[in-house]
C-alpha cells in the first residue's frame, strides 16, 4: 500500500485523467478562481485563492499541500475541467476528506461524480485509507447528489464548521 502523500498521483478512468496541475492550466484554473458562482459555496481559505498570482500559486501547488492535502487537475480530453482534492489526512485513523470545484462550464456533465468515483477508488485500491468524509452545505442540492451517486451517506446535517468566513456555516457531513 502506498502512503497517501507520498507521491503524485495520475489517476485515469471514465474519460477523466486526475494529475498534477501545471502552468498550461492557468487560464482555465483563473476561470475558476474568478468565478463568483463557483466559490459562493465554498471556503474563503482555499489555496488557490490564498495568493493573487495564479501563476505563482501553480508553481508553489506541490510546496505547500503534500503534508495532509493534495490537490489534482481533473481533465477531460486534456481539458482542465477543475480541482479534485484530499484533504485533512488523518494516518492514525485511517482517514481522508474529499471534494470537488469546477468551473461553470463543466457543472452539469458527470464530471464531479467521475472524478469523485476515480478518488474513491483510488483510496480503497492504493492506500489504506479506511473512511472517506465529505462537507458540503444543505444548499448545494448538487455536491449532495455527487456523493449519493458515489455511496457516500449523511451522517450529520447543519453541523456547525468553520469554512473560513466571520462566523461558522451549517454543514452536511457524509461517510463512505
Amino acid at each position: 500500500m502506498k502512503k497517501l502523500f507520498s507521491e503524485i498521483p495520475c489517476i485515469s478512468g471514465n474519460g477523466l485523467e486526475l494529475k498534477r496541475i501545471t502552468q498550461k492550466d492557468a487560464d482555465a484554473l483563473k476561470e475558476m478562481v474568478s468565478s463568483e458562482a463557483v466559490y459562493k459555496l465554498e471556503p474563503t481559505f482555499l489555496f488557490e485563492k490564498k495568493y493573487e498570482d495564479i501563476n505563482y500559486v501553480i508553481d508553489h501547488l506541490y510546496d505547500e499541500a503534500l503534508e495532509e492535502s493534495l490537490l489534482l487537475g481533473i481533465y477531460e480530453d486534456d481539458s482542465f475541467c477543475g480541482i479534485a482534492e484530499m484533504y485533512g489526512y488523518k494516518e492514525k485513523i485511517h482517514k481522508i476528506s474529499v471534494g470537488f470545484r469546477l468551473p461553470e462550464r463543466c457543472w452539469g456533465r458527470g464530471i464531479a461524480s467521475r472524478a469523485l468515483g476515480l478518488m474513491v477508488d483510488y483510496i480503497y485500491s492504493k492506500t489504506d485509507i479506511e473512511i472517506i468524509q465529505a462537507s458540503s452545505l444543505p444548499e448545494n442540492h448538487g455536491s449532495a447528489r455527487v456523493l449519493e451517486k458515489n455511496g457516500f451517506s449523511l451522517v450529520v446535517q447543519c453541523s456547525d464548521e468553520d469554512w473560513g468566513y466571520d462566523h461558522p456555516l451549517p454543514t452536511d457531513k457524509w461517510i463512505r
